[in-house]
Formats: structure tokens, sequence, C-alpha cells
């Protein structure tokens, strides 16, 4: 479900292109795009390098700025304890291959063969032998967040996918406290910008969800998304790791909702979410360890609508895991030459989503995904129509009756 602010597009939505028919093709390694200098830049900062030739010195343990979610992997420095071996000389001396195969070793070093996860994790695996790792989380949960935090460590992914899409990054580089400011203010500005970003009735139904969040970060003091902020910051700590957005773009998300609906369905749903005031307490999100507090809640609002739970959940269900089979593919070693043969190994992934997607997940894992059917946004019908111009008519009725009230009292 939607958390935060939602920022305005930087780039069109387009859906995913499907995968091509037949076996996977397997995807390079990161280190194989990785510049030269990156990597033995890297393998100087892990220090594995050091130039007087005696042993390795104590890491400083300043980590990168991690950085953005969809751009090409990161590496960044880990634990001195990890570091495979201690070579002398001059980094720059170290061919490609070589640096590449030493942060890998590394990186295998600390991937526990057994790792000891948390019971909200649950095991698949692909067809070519790639694992995924899925963490089932709260959205508004301080356990949620180290659950996610000692996967990542336990397993050391290539992969890290997160329930987020390119509308909601920005909560991945906000600081808690602005986060805190900006989920508990429903303002005008905010409603404007969603009526921008997604048409008017889209608009409206983003915001009567985000007060829904912002109602349970009022009741709670807690900024949503705390367990994506978590993934990043882990996923920069290891080697080659790549970070994916792995949920649906809002913008499909709200249409196909608001299409699934008829007026009155409308209507009444709006009703629910604007008198939503039960208070909520940490112990409350904690007991729906096993069903996201916040789908939760809208479970039980939309629980008339199965149209309504088929686009928001069921759908999202099916996107998230063709994402997680797309990140789930056999990686491609570099090789030191054309002449060697290719070798491919597979690969492990950590997904990171609400509970309430989980079994939808798990039940989607070995059927055959398309996407391209849950991209596409149906033209609006004539009851959409009409609801949509009474809805204008009433908004800018009532806009209008304002400002006379305000001229009058002005003139008085």
């Amino acid at each position: 479900m939607p958390h935060g602010q939602c920022p305005r597009p930087v780039r069109p939505v387009r859906p995913p292109r499907p995968a091509p028919p037949g076996p996977a093709r397997p995807a390079p390694f990161a280190g194989r795009r990785a510049h030269g200098g990156r990597l033995r830049s890297a393998a100087a900062s892990l220090g594995i390098f050091h130039k007087s030739g005696s042993c390795c010195p104590a890491m400083e343990g300043k980590e990168q700025t991690p950085q953005e979610a969809d751009m090409e992997p990161v590496v960044t420095s880990g634990a001195s304890e990890a570091v495979p071996r201690v070579l002398s000389g001059n980094p720059q001396n170290l061919s490609d291959v070589d640096a590449f195969n030493l942060l890998l070793e590394m990186k295998l070093k600390r991937r526990r063969e057994r790792p000891n996860l948390p019971r909200t994790v649950t095991q698949l695996v692909a067809e070519d032998g790639s694992r995924v790792y899925v963490v089932g989380t709260a959205h508004f949960s301080d356990d949620s967040k180290r659950d996610v935090a000692k996967t990542i460590r336990e397993v050391q992914p290539d992969v890290v996918v997160v329930e987020l899409c390119q509308y909601r990054v920005s909560m991945l580089k906000m600081d808690e406290r602005t986060l805190l400011r900006e989920a508990k203010e429903v303002s005008l500005e905010k409603l404007q910008q969603a009526v921008r970003q997604n048409g008017l009735m889209s608009g409206l139904m983003q915001m009567l969800l985000l007060k829904v969040s912002a109602h349970i970060t009022e009741q709670l003091g807690m900024a949503p998304g705390g367990e994506f902020r978590e993934a990043f910051k882990e996923a920069s700590k290891v080697p080659f790791c790549k970070f994916h957005l792995g949920d649906r773009p809002i913008p499909v998300t709200f249409k196909r909702a608001i299409a699934a609906l008829s007026f009155w369905q409308k209507v009444k749903l709006a009703w629910g979410l604007c008198f939503l005031s039960d208070p909520i307490s940490k112990d409350d999100v904690e007991r729906c360890k096993q069903k996201d507090l916040l789908e939760q809640m809208m479970a039980e609002m939309i629980g008339e609508f199965p149209d309504l739970h088929r686009t928001i959940v069921s759908e999202r269900d099916v996107y998230l895991t063709y994402m997680l089979r797309q990140a789930a593919r056999r990686l491609e070693l570099p090789r030191a030459s054309d002449a060697e043969p290719r070798k491919c190994v597979p690969s492990v992934v950590v997904g990171v989503v609400g509970m309430g997607h989980v079994p939808g997940i798990e039940k989607n894992w070995r059927t055959d995904l398309n996407i391209q059917e849950i991209m596409t946004v149906p033209p609006p019908s004539i009851s959409g129509r009409v609801s949509r111009l009474a809805v204008k008519a009433v908004f800018f009725g009532l806009l209008g009756y304002g400002l006379y009230w305000m001229g009058r009292r002005t003139e008085a």
C-alpha cells in the first residue's frame, strides 16, 4: 500500500518488458559492467590492499552514502573481519578480473550456507536454482526493520527487491524526522499534486489512502517505510548488490481501482476512509505481524468491494512475483578473455514486501504470469464520467462559495 508523500515522477510510467520466450538469458554479474577503477578502488577501500605490504590496518568503519535505488550496482565497505586476504602493492596494478574475484570471494565468505533467518522469511527457489528470500513485514514495525537487516547480512544477496515504485522512491532518501513530519501532513498542496499526477478521481482516492497512513503515523509516532530504508542501507554494504523497485506504479493501481468501482461504491469507500479514527497502539502493530496493519485496515474497509481488493492486493501480488522472478536469474561471471568458457552461477535475492503479499507471491511463484493485463487502464464507463463530473461540480462549487464568503467578510 502507498505510504508517505508521492513525489511527482521524473519519467513516464512504462510497464516492464516481458521476458522473451524460452530459457532466461543469464544476467551479467555486476562486476562485469563496473569500471576497472571502481573495482580496484573498492578492493582498496575494503582493506584488501595495504601499501606497506604488512598486515591489513583496521577499518575506519566509514560507509559510503547510499546511492539511488534504480542505478548501477553499489560497492561499499564491509566489516574488516570478512576481508578474505591482504595483498601488498598498488591496487591499480590489479586486473579487473582479479579485483572482482577478491570482492566476490569476500562476499561468498560472508554468505552463510545455512542462514539463521527470522520466522517472517519465506524461501523460494527458481527453476535455475536461484534462491529468493521473501521477508514479510509490517510497514510500521521496528521488528520488521531488524528482520530485514538480519536477512540481508546473513545471505549477502545479489539483488534486493522492495515493495516500492519510482513514485515513492523519495522515502529512501529522507531522514526519519522529515518523513514523520511529511507523513502526518495531508495538505491542499499534496492534494493538488496527486490530482495533477493521477487525475481527479484517482488523486482523491490517493489522498484518502494517505489519510489512513497519516492516521497510523499520528497514532504511533513512526514514519512509514522504515523496512525499505533499512533494506537500502544494508544493500549498500553488500558488494555487487543491486537494489530494485518491485511494485506496480501508483497511477496504474489507483486508476484501475477507481475503474473497478461504481459511483455509489466510491462514495461509500470515501465515507469510510474520511471517518477513520480508531486508536492504534504499537502492540496492535506487532500483533498484526502475521498480516500487515495498514493492509489489514484497508482489507476491513474494502471487504465489501472484491474488485477493489483484486486491483489493490491480488494484482500487485502478481506484479511483485514477476519482479522477483526477473531478479532471480543466473549470473554470468566475468572472463579474463573471450576464449574462456562462460560460467554462470545461481543468484540470491531478498524481497521486502508487506506480510499480506507473501501468500499471493507463494501462490503465483510457479504459475505463468502476464503482467501486461494488469498494466492497462480501462476506459471510463458512463457512470464513471457522471461521477467525475459530479465530483468536479461539487469541488468547484465549494471552492467558489468559499471565495465568495471570504470576499463578503473582507467587505464587512
